[in-house]
């Protein structure tokens, strides 16, 4: 027993980790081996099952993909159905604009003239009447009607917006327009075209009114044409039920 143990104590160390080393490679290689046949066996058992699913997934992933085109082309025609809807949309708007400018619901600023008419500080002759030498009502919807024709787009006075619905009346020694009294001076303020007092200029109307109501009784009839003219909002309420247009009659040769 001695002599067997100092033979092993005799082995070198690397031959004894050596063969430890080859021990356990070998045991590793039969392992290998022993279960090489099993997982062979598995795979060829499993590989028709694994296939149909992976078919059966293909199918499912070329519906989906058929659902996806489906959907585009649907998105896509709905787009350019928002587009036309949205082309209708901003004309309705445009026009809807152009409406409550007319009814003077909305303000403006732009190029125009601001008319200031004062009573008339000529003494009134004997017999004459007083109302000849004060501004009326008549004189205030003479410049409204000459401002609409000669191109205004719209037209305030004393900060009241001049709409279709405006009534100008004598009301005591004030003028009533739309629901507010007003005391002179009177400002009409219009804008409009860059021609509009050559317009005015070429109205029959308006030259028989300056010399009328100026010339004849001294009315005071002034005017500017400052850079920016603004026209407020009208602030009352509209209640119309029906607007049309109503022919002018042709007057008889």
């Amino acid at each position: 027993m001695t002599e067997l143990a100092g033979r092993i104590r005799a082995i070198p160390t690397w031959q004894v980790t050596l063969g430890l080393a080859l021990f356990a490679l070998g045991f590793l290689i039969a392992a290998q081996l022993a279960a090489e046949g099993p997982r062979v066996r598995y795979t060829t058992q499993e590989r028709s099952p694994l296939v149909g699913t992976a078919l059966e997934l293909q199918r499912q992933q070329d519906e989906l993909r058929a659902q996806i085109d489906a959907l585009g082309e649907q998105i896509q025609g709905l787009q350019d159905q928002g587009e036309g809807t949205t082309a209708i949309v901003r004309e309705l708007n445009k026009e809807l604009e152009g409406v409550r400018i007319a009814a003077g619901l909305i303000p403006l600023s732009g190029t125009g003239i601001v008319f200031s008419l004062t009573d008339s500080t000529q003494a009134v002759p004997a017999g004459a009447s007083e109302a000849d030498y004060l501004v009326t009502a008549r004189d205030i919807r003479t410049v409204i009607a000459e401002l609409w024709q000669a191109g205004a787009e719209a037209i305030a006075v004393n900060e009241e917006r001049v709409t279709i619905s405006t009534g100008v009346l004598d009301i005591g020694q004030s003028i009533l327009v739309n629901s507010a009294y007003l005391a002179p001076p009177y400002q009409v303020s219009a804008i409009g075209p860059p021609d509009m007092l050559d317009q005015l200029g070429l109205s029959q109307g308006w030259r028989e009114f300056i010399q009328n109501r100026q010339g004849r009784f001294g009315l005071g009839i002034s005017f500017g044409e400052p850079e920016v003219v603004d026209v407020p909002r009208f602030a009352g309420g509209l209640n119309l039920r029906e607007s049309r247009v109503v022919p002018s009659e042709v007057p008889s040769p």
